[in-house]
């Protein structure tokens, strides 16, 4: 019975969170399609959180009605003139009205409202990763100590906050890049000499290896994940070797080619426990394109310590925000096409269960990580929504395209085909992700 609740209420956090976080993204994506098409002079009759029978609404000053729908899977804004949810089609419209609707509006306030959508996710990416490194700060140039990580009984760790690394093990660090060609030259064990700058004094003190077994992050429905792991674990040992430094752990898992390992393993509160899981092998991305290795989904190769940090500017801060944001798209487009050329295999695409699944494990990370991945998703299904695919707000913009260069409108009898082959790729698309979920190791 507590095992069936345990399951039930996973269940429950899983479902709420994807749809507070879908709910967000939909809502953001749908205001840019709305208020761009009122500034542009079309009217829209609905904007709707949801679909299917009507819960409650509201009518605005603007003659546009305001409603949640029984099913929080999405949402729509339909314009005068649209004769679905999508916008795939239009119903007549009398004359004195035509320049209000989506079919009558000139090309370029179509192409600004359809285009909108997704420039709004992309901005809520941009605004929210802006947000947490103003919040967060950035690591200062020099290499500081800032918040400590627990650790485990026995790991020597005396370098305190605030404490400025000089150099380890005598080799002179000045920057993140020194420490870290430091950590790559220098061998594995479990205490080195680290030379700091604390209270105006240079002094030598004992510390851990500078790239400890440390779990930072979990990878969704990963053998890690499945197994229990956490961050902020610490790997102690593997198959009953000692473990001081994190790419043994990478080293071993690629020896044992998928299988089972024994983990020995610290988390604080509850001490030392052992984990048995088996590899899985996966496309993983490099500088040439992608490499199959055996992979358990644990990161980690961090300090014990934060980076102490600094305030950042507004102006800096939305660079990061727009960096990542392209990184989130530029990441989208490589896998896609990786895909689609055969470089990896059709698992690699998520349906909704993968994508759920990653929102609870976000939520249950606490709120930076939730707010953090609505910013990823968002970034992901604004590209995806770019898409010269008929259904999808790209394949609109791909007829305004046609439009503009040829000065004439597809026939209705085009629009009609390409739009049921679109949905059709789409509908396609998203069975292939279940599938994967269901069925993909």
């Amino acid at each position: 019975m507590s095992l069936a609740l345990d399951m039930m209420g996973g269940f429950l956090w899983t479902a709420a969170a994807f749809i507070v976080a879908l709910s967000v993204i939909v809502t953001v994506h749908e205001y840019g399609h709305y208020i761009i098409g009122r500034l542009c002079g079309i009217k829209a009759e609905v904007f709707s959180l949801g679909f299917g029978p009507r819960l409650a609404a509201r009518r605005d000053r603007h003659g546009t009605v305001w409603q949640v729908a029984a099913i929080p899977l999405g949402g729509y804004v339909r314009f005068l003139g649209d004769a679905d949810a999508a916008s795939a089609g239009s119903v007549p419209v009398e004359p004195a009205r035509a320049r209000q609707s989506l079919t009558g509006a000139p090309l370029w306030a179509r192409f600004a409202t359809v285009a909108a959508g997704p420039a709004f996710n992309f901005a809520l990416s941009i605004l929210v990763f802006a947000g947490m490194a103003i919040w967060q700060g950035l690591p200062v140039d020099e290499v500081e100590v800032g918040r400590l990580h627990p650790t485990p009984p026995g790991v020597e760790m005396q370098l305190q906050p605030g404490d400025r690394i000089l150099a380890l093990d005598g080799r002179p660090v000045a920057s993140w890049r020194d420490l870290g060609a430091a950590a790559a030259e220098l061998p594995s064990r479990p205490v080195h000499d680290w030379t700091v700058l604390r209270d105006g004094a240079e002094i030598t003190v004992p510390g851990p290896d500078p790239m400890p077994p440390l779990v930072t992050g979990i990878a969704p429905r990963s053998p890690a994940a499945s197994a229990g792991l956490k961050p902020g674990d610490v790997i102690l040992a593997i198959d009953g070797a000692p473990v001081s430094r994190f790419d043994e752990l990478r080293a071993h898992v690629a020896e044992a080619e998928g299988r089972p390992v024994l983990l020995k393993v610290w988390r604080e509160g509850e001490g030392v426990a052992d984990y048995t899981l088996a590899a899985r092998e996966q496309d993983l991305p490099t500088d040439e394109g992608y490499t199959r290795r055996w992979l358990i989904g644990v990161t980690g190769g961090g300090t014990y310590f934060e980076p102490a940090a600094r305030p950042a500017g507004l102006a800096e801060a939305l660079g990061i925000g727009a960096a990542r944001t392209w990184d989130i798209i530029a990441s989208s487009v490589s896998g896609l096409w990786a895909m689609i050329s055969g470089q990896i295999g059709s698992c690699n695409l998520g349906g909704a269960i993968s994508i759920a699944e990653t929102t609870g494990q976000a939520a249950s990370a606490g709120g930076g990580n939730f707010i953090w991945w609505i910013a990823v998703l968002s970034a992901a299904i604004g590209f995806l929504n770019l898409l010269p695919v008929p259904v999808l707000d790209g394949g609109h913009l791909m007829f305004y395209l046609y439009e503009a260069v040829a000065g004439r409108r597809p026939s209705d009898r085009v629009m009609d085909i390409l739009s049921a082959l679109g949905l059709a790729a789409v509908l396609s698309l998203m069975v292939l992700g279940l599938t994967n979920d269901l069925f993909c190791p």
